[in-house]
């Protein structure tokens, strides 16, 4: 009988495709068992967790500081908007697949200068993307729908999808579930592609060049290609979760795209864990219920959600959990996750071994 960890050792790929493919049925079933509302925070997490994971291969993986993928995201949900309102019937996949080609031409031309800016030469560099691509947007006059955005009809759920969630006469509910249910699937191959390519010769390749790009270059690594690989394929990622938002939303808006973004991105990121695929769920999962949790504090405290506190009650949370997870947690709360779970497993351990040795 093999075990588990035999298993895992012995075929990684299939136990990352299994454990995809668990964790895939039991987001959807609880799609369907959550109200309209969970579903919409379930979309939204899968989106942003997409854009995370992205985001955590350039700068945890490569070691590269990139403060513009809401650039690259914005680039995405343009392109699926614009291409909506010129074919309207054009499948959904096929949509997705033009922003991520779009966007991952975008992250090659950006990470070119890459090969040769290093720190904050390079922040700056993505920093000033972030800033120039709204006004960009917005300069397309009505080819991009200018400063008011692109609006295309809402994504339509299938009739046999409403009937078999028993759904069929609940058009909103079922749009919601319909909605959650493409992000989880589309965010689940993301990570499982991401997963793989984290073990593959080219993820141990950029870890190699971020470590020691001299030793990188001494062993045969490409060090200017491995660097543009790891922008394009964040570029890719954040391209998907803008198309994906665009889609749900039925909607694009330059200003959704802001540096804000970027600053909130990178801030998760860190909050959740660099270069792991838990921290990038755990941030995802924070983005969406922020602003809920957040009016929740609001009503409990009686604050005032428009006074100057309540409108700022969001940063102050959110700074103060971040000062404490860099004191208490430096590898961000996956990497807490993983120290618990060796202290627990060491405990256990330990009282094994201890009660053999009382064995008379």
């Amino acid at each position: 009988m093999v075990s588990i960890k035999q298993f895992i050792a012995n075929r990684p790929t299939s136990a990352r495709a299994l454990a995809t493919l668990v964790a895939t049925i039991a987001l959807l079933g609880l799609a369907i068992i959550v109200d309209p509302l969970n579903d919409t925070y379930l979309a939204t997490a899968s989106i942003m967790a997409i854009a995370i994971v992205g985001l955590s291969l350039l700068i945890g993986l490569s070691g590269q500081v990139s403060i513009g993928n809401s650039g690259f995201m914005a680039i995405g949900a343009f392109t699926t908007a614009i291409w909506a309102q010129h074919h309207a019937h054009f499948p959904l996949l096929g949509s997705m697949a033009l922003s991520v080609a779009v966007s991952t031409v975008a992250g090659i031309v950006l990470g070119l200068p890459s090969t040769r800016l290093r720190g904050p030469y390079l922040a700056g560099m993505t920093l000033a993307f972030a800033f120039a691509i709204p006004p960009f947007i917005q300069s397309l006059g009505t080819f991009a729908g200018g400063s008011g955005g692109l609006y295309f009809p809402t994504l339509q759920t299938p009739a046999w999808f409403a009937s078999a969630i028993g759904e069929k006469d609940n058009p909103l509910a079922a749009n919601n579930t319909w909605g959650a249910a493409i992000a989880i699937v589309v965010a689940a191959v993301a990570f499982f592609f991401m997963a793989n390519f984290f073990h593959s010769r080219s993820g141990r390749a950029m870890r190699l060049v971020r470590d020691n790009d001299v030793a990188a270059e001494l062993v045969g690594v490409n060090v200017a290609r491995t660097r543009v690989l790891a922008f394009a394929i964040s570029a890719a990622f954040a391209g998907l979760a803008g198309s994906l938002l665009a889609i749900i939303q039925s909607s694009v808006l330059p200003q959704t795209f802001g540096v804000a973004l970027s600053i909130e991105l990178l801030s998760l990121l860190v909050l959740g864990g660099l270069g792991t695929l838990g921290g990038a769920m755990i941030a995802g999962l924070i983005a969406a219920y922020s602003d809920s949790i957040v009016s929740r504090i609001n009503s409990w405290t009686g604050i005032d959600p428009v006074s100057n506190l309540g409108g700022s009650l969001k940063g102050i949370i959110f700074g103060l959990i971040l000062i404490a997870t860099m004191l208490l947690a430096p590898s961000g709360l996956a990497g807490l996750g993983h120290r618990i779970s060796r202290f627990v497993r060491s405990r256990v351990a330990q009282k094994k071994a201890l009660s053999v040795s009382e064995t008379p």
